[in-house]
């Protein structure tokens, strides 16, 4: 690969994704990665049959995992293939894939351990790319809140684009994660709390039909469990209780 060093993993947790699946693959800068992970959240369509298709490595859940519960085996695949470079990618094109070997650069060079795309760089920006105002709004207080307590300078905190090094995901436990939503918020407090270096660039993002997203009363639900979340780091960094989130990963393999 041009001036890569290390083997860049893309994963992508789908389901449903049949309609967006092509697109996302086209987006994909070439030569930006060495091997393409999928795996499906017993979707109901055709992505598993189109997937297999189109060479990607694919991998089956037997019954609906959730969002969390399919990253977890995302990351379990990642690092069986001998990954230095994960690259989480959605299937449903919400994501500018075309940036990819931006991010990876800077996990290739050792600046971060942990990049996320933001979303937001103006509220103008993603109001008109589409972002309801509830999930700007409430995406904007979370951020700031997560920030404050994790002493981080995200621009957003939510973003479902993100790139780790294999150390990042030998390390934290993520498979005691939540199988939902706030499974992505949860990797973000232990990834702080292990000392990793985080850091973030612009990510423009689409939103339509197809694209993957949550209704305000589940945005509601992951704004608490965040905040819980956050409780549950400033417990165990005060050694007051221990969660089992922020223990060192065993590898069960």
């Amino acid at each position: 690969m041009d001036n890569q060093t290390q083997k860049v993993v893309i994963i992508m947790p789908a389901y449903n994704a049949e309609k967006t699946l092509e697109e996302t693959l086209a987006s994909i800068p070439a030569g930006c990665y060495d091997e393409l992970i999928l795996v499906d959240d017993c979707s109901q369509d055709g992505t598993v049959a189109l997937a297999k298709s189109l060479g990607i490595s694919v991998f089956e859940h037997e019954s609906n995992k959730g969002y969390g519960g399919n990253q977890k085996l995302c990351y379990q695949e990642a690092l069986r293939a001998g990954a230095d470079i994960i690259v989480m990618l959605h299937p449903d094109n919400q994501y500018d894939a075309s940036l990819i070997p931006f991010f990876t650069g800077f996990i290739d060079h050792g600046v971060c351990d942990f990049m996320l795309g933001a979303r937001i760089r103006t509220r103008q920006e993603a109001l008109r790319g589409g972002m309801p105002f509830y999930k700007y709004f409430s995406n904007r207080m979370l951020t700031l809140m997560m920030n404050v307590i994790l002493g981080q300078n995200l621009a957003e905190g939510h973003s479902g684009f993100r790139v780790y090094h294999r150390r990042v995901l030998e390390k934290i436990p993520f498979e005691n994660n939540s199988d939902d939503f706030s499974f992505d918020a949860e990797l973000i407090t232990q990834a702080v709390y292990h000392g990793f270096k985080l850091g973030d660039a612009p990510m423009p993002v689409r939103y339509f039909a197809e694209a993957s997203s949550i209704s305000f009363k589940d945005s509601s639900i992951y704004g608490l469990k965040i905040l819980k979340t956050l409780g549950k780091y400033l417990m165990t960094k005060w050694r007051i209780k221990q969660s089992k989130l922020f223990a060192d990963r065993v590898d069960s393999d």
